[in-house]
């Protein structure tokens, strides 16, 4: 849990309760037991909205600090856990790929003591390096994908527009179709090398 007093530690004895049956319980803020700035508001709704993308669940709270897990089933992404903000994220995202079960659990929420030693501008970039790097580490075809789909549609778009209008295939047409396949192609090499990554936490 972290350490700005907005939760009280009697609630992790009902985070506790669900633990035998899920292997993560998050004590998940809501609108109406938690108020923040808006910055920080917007910052965890896109978050929350990047998460579901990756994991194809409905993500209430990713960044929630107010956390219990199983410890064997924590020590085996240690590995993958960074010094900074983003730990919570990672953790909750390396489960629900390697296929461990967790329950979001609303619970009180009390005023921060003190304040927060995120800001908007000094840590906006880095939240967006971090949201990119946890995309690519647990989904990498999901950021791939669209990459190169967005290169093909603009190949043949403006290659169809040329060929039609100026009967000429230039060398912008044809970079565009060869990114879209190399993206592809970086894709499912991506992909391959998560799946075994994987596979390592169940060693």
């Amino acid at each position: 849990m972290d350490g700005d007093g907005q939760h009280d530690p009697e609630n992790i004895f009902k985070l506790l309760e669900h633990i035998p049956k899920y292997d993560m319980v998050i004590g998940s803020r809501t609108r109406q037991n938690y108020k923040s700035s808006l910055h920080r508001r917007t910052a965890n709704a896109i978050y929350n909205m990047l998460a579901t993308y990756i994991t194809h669940r409905k993500i209430i709270d990713l960044t929630s600090g107010f956390r219990a897990i199983k410890r064997d089933v924590a020590k085996k992404f240690v590995y993958l856990l960074p010094n900074t903000f983003s730990y919570p994220t990672t953790i909750t995202l390396a489960m629900i790929k390697a296929g461990y079960s967790l329950k979001f659990l609303p619970v009180p929420v009390n005023t921060r003591i003190g304040k927060s030693k995120i800001r908007l501008w000094r840590d906006g970039m880095r939240f967006f390096i971090i949201m990119r790097k946890v995309a690519t580490l647990f989904s990498p075809f999901k950021v791939f994908l669209p990459i190169s789909l967005a290169s093909f549609l603009a190949g043949m778009i403006y290659g169809s527009y040329m060929i039609i209008e100026h009967h000429h295939f230039s060398n912008m047409i044809l970079f565009l179709l060869i990114t879209a396949v190399l993206v592809f192609l970086l894709g499912l090499i991506a992909e391959e090398i998560n799946m075994l990554r994987f596979e390592r936490t169940e060693e």
